[in-house]
């Protein structure tokens, strides 16, 4: 299978949410959403170690469009339906179109938290990856320290499939363990 042939939505709704990929003009919006929560993201997202600039995170977003469309990564930006405010980041990252395989990733603003927005998000793209991709696994990788996360991952059905210790490291240098959460298709279906 040639990845770029394969057709993947720009863009999917959920009840509350739109789920879309980032577009030339989302750096502002982007970047305000990121330094509001700067703080908390800093502590267990490795990407999350030095505050990048309008400029950067603008930069971030069309090289993020660029690798949509040569679906060699599917970033998305969760979006709040009702009034259109940027939530978070997420998408279908890491993927082995071979298997296929993909790793959901996410982070949302602070002051979304607790509303369920997340797992609203990472059910619709288990549903994009496994109903409409194919996918064969679909993974979520988080710290040990990251528990949101976790629960996330257990609420929306994935099994905790690994725990690997001093795997990497925070933003803040200490070592963290990466948990390894999964859903995967039941064999038959593909046989």
């Amino acid at each position: 299978m040639e990845p770029v042939l394969v057709d993947v939505p720009d863009r999917l709704e959920t009840q509350r949410l739109i789920i879309r990929s980032q577009m030339p003009g989302d750096g502002p919006t982007v970047n305000a959403a990121l330094l509001d929560s700067w703080e908390a993201l800093h502590q267990t997202m490795p990407w999350a170690k030095v505050q990048p600039s309008v400029a950067e995170t603008e930069g971030r977003m069309r090289q993020g469009r660029a690798s949509f469309i040569a679906r060699t990564d599917l970033p998305m930006l969760m979006v709040l339906r009702e009034s259109g405010a940027v939530l978070g980041g997420t998408g279908l990252h890491r993927m082995d179109w071979s298997v296929p395989r993909f790793e959901i990733g996410y982070w949302l603003g602070q002051r979304y938290w607790g509303n369920g927005y997340v797992s609203e998000a990472v059910e619709a793209l288990t549903a994009l990856a496994l109903d409409t991709l194919g996918a064969a696994r679909v993974e979520i990788h988080c710290s040990h320290r990251n528990l949101r996360s976790q629960r996330v991952a257990t609420r929306c059905g994935y099994t905790l499939e690994a725990r690997l210790r001093n795997h990497g490291r925070e933003p803040s240098g200490e070592l963290r363990d990466m948990m390894i959460y999964a859903r995967v298709r039941d064999p038959a279906a593909t046989a």
